[in-house]
């Protein structure tokens, strides 16, 4: 039995999932962070690391097994424990391990187990939907240089003493000018008085006249329209099987339609805390059977779906 799918689905939701017997991986979340050469921005993840010395069934493993492959508790821990058996023997004979989207397992020189993480998925639900992307450097100094040269090309030009002096006509130009906005604003006042009053008086005749025929009307209803019944299906349920969330609230409605045309009850949930606008395949009340029907989204639709747990307002 492989225990990769499991843990792989516990390590969304928990800090420590440990392998009885064996030894516990476990996530620390990191903060986003940008590279200082490549410009390269990262979202915030969690962090996977192994700890063989932490090897006590806490029970989650096998419970979650057991919940998932609907068997007895004692049945899934008998399973677990076959598995186990198999992984050390084939550590001891010198093999690396390899759990899919968790990481390596190999032995040093010193019989101590040494793990490589794997950065295929982020297990951070906070930042699903966030992608590495690379931002150009903003060169300012360059732009600053090019304004020094125009700057010095074509110089600002100003008016001195001696040229007001040597231009007295600016001065009667600029008292004409003035008189004129005078004039003019004058006139506009006088201009705008009237249209609001013919405006306001056409109001008053148009009200008068609706009311007139409102008060003459008489509505009859000879064949009033038969009452109908809709049956609202209420979208229940804290367990949401997500597909995507999307920054423009446009594709996301375009991804509901798509579900909804393949037969999911798809729907979106809101937004999230970075702006996201969340769509589920559907939302269950029930927390097995959401389990259920992710394995089967993930085996046979979309490998990257994964479950929230969230109370809806």
């Amino acid at each position: 039995m492989q225990l990769e799918p499991y843990i792989s689905d516990l390590l969304y939701r928990y800090e420590c999932v440990t392998i009885p017997e064996f030894g516990s991986f476990l996530t620390r979340r990191v903060s986003a962070t940008i590279h200082d050469s490549t410009h390269a921005f990262y979202p915030p993840k969690k962090i996977l690391s192994f700890n063989e010395q932490i090897q006590k069934n806490d029970g989650l493993l096998t419970h979650y097994i057991a919940d998932v492959e609907k068997i007895p508790y004692e049945e899934a821990s008998k399973r677990v424990q076959k598995r186990v058996k198999y992984l050390k023997s084939y550590l001891v004979e010198g093999e690396t391990l390899d759990f899919h989207n968790i990481g390596s397992l190999s032995l040093n020189t010193e019989g101590k187990i040494l793990f490589e993480p794997s950065y295929h998925l982020n297990y951070l639900t906070d930042a699903f939907g966030l992608s590495q992307f690379v931002s150009h450097e903003v060169t300012r100094e360059t732009y600053k240089e090019e304004v020094e040269y125009i700057e010095k090309v074509v110089p600002i030009t100003t008016i001195t003493p001696e040229r007001r002096k040597s231009r007295p006509y600016l001065k009667y130009a600029a008292v004409a000018i003035i008189a004129l906005g005078l004039g003019g604003l004058g006139a506009s006042k006088f201009y705008v008085d009237n249209i609001n009053e013919h405006n306001k008086l056409a109001q008053e005749q148009a009200t008068q006249e609706l009311e007139n025929k409102i008060q003459e009307a008489t509505f009859v209803i000879d064949n009033p329209l038969p009452a109908v019944t809709l049956n609202i299906t209420k979208l229940s349920g804290n367990y949401h099987i997500i597909a995507g969330a999307f920054r423009i609230e446009e594709n996301s409605d375009k991804k509901v339609s798509q579900l909804k045309a393949q037969g999911f009850k798809a729907r979106k949930i809101g937004i999230n805390k970075y702006g996201l606008h969340e769509v589920v395949y559907a939302s269950y009340d029930d927390r097995l059977e959401a389990l259920e029907a992710l394995r089967t989204i993930k085996r046979s639709h979309n490998s990257e779906a994964w479950l929230l747990v969230k109370e809806l307002d």
